[in-house]
């Protein structure tokens, strides 16, 4: 029977970890603040928003929100980009997305002060990764393919030589997870598949790991597998429960496929946690470079 990689419960326990490190912060003085720039009022990027604050909540880290009508413009979004990039007490932040139409979001992202990038997606931060393989990365990582490498390996499971097929060409899973999965720490070989891949099952029938993130419900069915494979669900789409009438999520991963599974995220209660997790660590591991309390 697969094991279940439980995201719910890992990010109870790095939550716990960030509190102790926090609190070592706070005894010289330094308060770790996440800052987050919430444009309009959609009820999904609100929910979203006000859960990543009561993260910091949990943990200790000060909170710092930005809220702008639906109707700001471009320039009122920068000038609150650059509020936050100026606040000392803020040591990494988020731009909701999506943005209101018409507003260019890759000038606004690229307006984040590097060092401040919660997210682990600036430019530069990526260019960073790219460019280095064997030393330390001392920039913030992106959140989800660290919360899910995280994952998995608290769970006990080598990534050391397994090749992990990631279906997907998203920024924020599909195109970002190779670099860090093929860096000498992680020592993976990957293979980037999406959903214009001719034969995806031929690639996903070698793979010791899946990480589908392509938003397609159920494209990842039992045939198209090996026995023991590791099974990662970043897939998001919505479906409506017949029972019950409400909208809930469904993965990438159909259910068949979790039989032949060694180890499975459930979705959700997988990945989802586990990167709100990293994104508190993001910011506590940048309180820490700048007091040189901790080796990057």
């Amino acid at each position: 029977m697969a094991g279940v990689l439980d995201g719910k419960a890992t990010a109870a326990t790095i939550k716990a970890e960030l509190a102790e490190r926090v609190a070592e912060l706070a005894e010289r003085g330094i308060v770790p603040g996440l800052g987050t720039l919430l444009v309009g009022s959609d009820p999904g990027s609100t929910w979203y928003v006000n859960g990543k604050h009561d993260d910091c909540a949990e943990v200790g880290i000060t909170s710092l929100r930005e809220g702008l009508p639906e109707t700001a413009t471009q320039a009122d979004i920068e000038a609150a980009v650059q509020r936050l990039n100026d606040n000392p007490a803020c040591t990494g932040f988020i731009v909701q997305l999506p943005l209101p139409t018409g507003i260019d979001t890759n000038r606004v992202l690229e307006l984040v002060d590097p060092d401040k990038d919660a997210d682990g997606l600036h430019p530069t931060n990526l260019g960073r990764l790219v460019l280095r393989v064997g030393e330390p990365v001392t920039s913030p990582l992106p959140c989800t393919p660290k919360g899910i490498i995280e994952l998995i390996e608290r769970h006990g499971v080598s990534l050391a030589g397994k090749h992990i097929v990631v279906v997907g060409r998203g920024t924020t899973v599909g195109r970002s997870i190779g670099l860090l999965l093929t860096r000498k720490a992680v020592n993976a070989t990957v293979t980037l598949c999406h959903t214009g891949t001719a034969d995806l099952a031929a690639h996903t029938r070698q793979a010791d790991v899946i990480v589908a993130a392509a938003g397609v419900r159920g494209m990842i069915s039992a045939d198209m597998i090996k026995d023991g494979v590791v099974l990662i669900d970043v897939g998001v789409s919505r479906i409506t429960d017949p029972e019950t009438g409400k909208s809930k999520v469904a993965g990438d991963i159909a259910s068949d496929a979790l039989d032949k599974a060694s180890w499975y995220s459930p979705n959700p209660g997988g990945v989802g946690p586990m990167t709100r997790a990293m994104l508190l660590m993001n910011v506590v591991e940048a309180s820490e470079r700048h007091a040189a309390v901790r080796v990057p």
